[in-house]
């Protein structure tokens, strides 16, 4: 009898244990998200590191940056409210039971996303080309030639890391729905 008390004790033990350690991990993968500020600021820091800048220089290049990496932001974000009204659609739809469809875009809405398309682009160019000139004052063309690769190189570990989750989110979900 005594013997199956204490295997009975070791399996509670074992299981609580496990439960424990499956909430740490749960909590450890739910982190705050960092703010679009925090963002600006890890990026700046980032690149003070990659350009390898003194005291001085870094003091001066910051706040540019930070500007840069600002105005940069609205231009990316300029047509979004256009797509956010069409997807708030898609979750009406997808509340009544019926399957999220994307709405047919007639021709004039097409051509209006075009070309807002085309007035964000050159707004995007616009900023760059200011900045080039601000930096300029501050960094040596390879300087800023590095800060331009460190951004793609960003850019793509960021759509990396975005497909994986994805991917990830894809596979949970017909996971789930072959179980039920």
């Amino acid at each position: 009898m005594k013997k199956f008390m204490y295997v009975l004790l070791a399996a509670i033990l074992v299981g609580s244990t496990m439960t424990l350690s499956a909430q740490n991990k749960e909590a450890q993968t739910k982190k705050p998200r960092p703010t679009q500020e925090q963002i600006i600021e890890m990026q700046g820091n980032q690149m003070v590191k990659v350009l390898m800048l003194d005291d001085a220089t870094a003091a001066k290049f910051l706040p540019v940056y930070t500007r840069y990496l600002t105005a940069l932001r609205e231009c990316r974000t300029m047509n979004r409210h256009a797509r956010i009204g069409n997807t708030e659609n898609q979750g009406e739809q997808a509340n009544q039971g019926k399957p999220a469809m994307k709405p047919a875009l007639t021709d004039a809405e097409i051509e209006k996303q075009i070309k807002d398309q085309f007035a964000q682009s050159r707004k995007i160019l616009d900023t760059r080309e200011k900045y080039y000139n601000e930096f300029r004052k501050l960094l040596s063309p390879k300087q800023i030639a590095k800060i331009y690769q460190t951004e793609r190189g960003n850019a793509d570990k960021f759509k990396k890391e975005f497909n994986q989750r994805r991917n990830a989110s894809h596979a949970r979900r017909n996971n789930h729905k072959r179980t039920n």
